[in-house]
């Protein structure tokens, strides 16, 4: 099996990003939503995982305010995670979440938070019981967060203007 190699996204890698998020979902509307965040300035962190020079999946790690009576708190949002169809279940998002996990830690990030399958995301430390009290459109079982220190468990997520749209 050939290795996953993770790296920052790049300006030329536009067009493959778009391509794999079009094919991962089926859609444009993931594909759009990644070209919103990044024209709107809201990305913190967009990795690629290539295999073979090609680019196989992509994740945008985007900034998240949790609005309380302490005042706003910066986190970040976990949204889109797509990998290619023919590149999937070869741990291309294994890879891609655990490196941008540990690039946003390194960079004093310490909460992170998304919406997804709760067995899938369980594996990397995502829980409901972490992202529970959170008042959210989004709240129930999928909403799910990961802290790498010390970080609010309560308040309004709100999410970047781009995923207003959606």
């Amino acid at each position: 099996m050939t290795a996953v190699s993770v790296r920052p996204a790049e300006a030329k890698d536009r067009e493959a990003i778009r391509t794999v998020e079009e094919r991962a979902f089926g859609g444009r509307t993931e594909a759009d939503l990644v070209e919103r965040l990044v024209s709107d300035g809201a990305v913190v962190l967009e990795l690629v995982a290539e295999i073979d020079g090609r680019i196989a999946g992509h994740v945008v790690f985007s900034r998240l305010t949790i609005e309380s009576d302490g005042g706003p708190y910066l986190a970040v949002a976990l949204a889109p995670l797509a990998i290619a169809p023919d590149f999937q279940g070869r741990g291309v998002g294994t890879a891609l979440v655990e490196d941008g996990h540990r690039r946003l830690e390194k960079v004093g990030e310490t909460l992170s938070v998304v919406l997804g399958d709760p067995e899938y995301y369980n594996r990397f430390g995502y829980s409901h019981d972490r992202a529970e009290q959170f008042l959210s459109d989004y709240q129930g079982e999928a909403l799910q967060a990961l802290a790498w220190g010390e970080a609010p468990s309560t308040g309004r997520l709100v999410y970047a203007a781009p995923f207003a749209a959606l």
